[in-house]
């Protein structure tokens, strides 16, 4: 048994290379980037769509926009898929960025057993996002840095990592990978491979995301954003959380330029490489 894992930054050429192995391993795709589980939300978060139809990919247009999806909810999701494709003799091939859900999907989603702190949520639930980020910075910086861009800004996530924190709670143990295995039936003479995708230069990285920004404006981003806002979607809804999205409902409601958004969009996906980088360094010391 086979099981291809390509991970790393944006705009590093998973994708390409994944179609690749689909060809020569008789391969189909699992998605673990947490933006493009969402339906609706293309051209924003750059789903690649092969167009030749005998490639399959899994976990692309899962929940809707306004849906909120746990990396308990993607474990439940992709592990009876991964079964399915062994079952018929194919090989997974996981491709993402999100290190939180491939690190739940490897080793098990932790059980948190600090109950909800009611009195606690509610005081925190009148402070701003940027209000939470300094608490929790300061409570527990490891627990902000576990989350993803998205989860960032979502208040709901850090009122409960600081919920957590409080109680001196710990978000995970020290695992072991044979929890994954052990899923999917089998340990022993398992072929795990892991592919890492990392930028190495700085400037040329900034060039590759700044070039991608710019072609997703030139594709209709900008207009994607207006028509889920026509169709009642809201900045606040958990998949209008990923980057870009927010930065373009700003711009629409004419609260920044042009220039501004595009800016600001394209640090935050800066920003986010280099997160995404640090996390699967720490995920994956051995490789680097």
């Amino acid at each position: 048994m086979k099981i291809f894992i390509l991970f790393g930054q944006t705009a590093t050429g998973k994708t390409a290379k994944a179609l690749e192995l689909c060809d020569t391993e008789n391969g189909e795709i699992v998605n673990f980037d947490s933006r493009q589980i969402y339906k609706k939300l293309d051209i924003v978060t750059g789903k690649d769509r092969p167009t030749n139809p005998r490639y399959k990919i899994w976990l692309y247009d899962l929940v809707d926009p306004k849906e909120t999806f746990s990396s308990g909810d993607y474990v439940a999701h992709a592990l009876p898929i991964l079964k399915d494709i062994i079952t018929r003799g194919k090989t997974p091939i996981l491709v993402g960025g999100t290190g939180y859900y491939l690190y739940h999907l490897l080793y098990g989603v932790p059980k948190i057993t600090v109950p909800e702190n009611w009195p606690l949520r509610h005081h925190l639930g009148t402070k701003t996002v940027m209000e939470l980020t300094k608490i929790l910075r300061k409570k527990k910086p490891e627990f902000l840095e576990s989350l993803n861009e998205s989860d960032r800004l979502n208040p709901r996530r850090l009122i409960r990592r600081i919920e957590i924190a409080l109680a001196n709670g710990t978000l995970a143990d020290k695992p072991t990978m044979i929890t994954l295995l052990a899923h999917l039936g089998g340990v022993q003479g398992t072929d795990v491979t892991f592919i890492p995708f990392f930028h190495t230069d700085s400037e040329k990285t900034r060039a590759i995301i700044r070039a991608r920004v710019m072609a997703r404006i030139e594709s209709g981003a900008i207009e994607e954003t207006q028509s889920l806002l026509n169709e009642g979607y809201k900045k606040s809804d958990p998949g209008l959380n990923a980057i870009g999205y927010q930065q373009i409902i700003s711009y629409i409601n004419n609260e920044m330029t042009r220039e501004q958004m595009i800016e600001l969009w394209l640090t935050r996906e800066i920003h986010y490489a280099k997160r995404q980088k640090t996390y699967f360094k720490k995920l994956f010391p051995q490789l680097f």
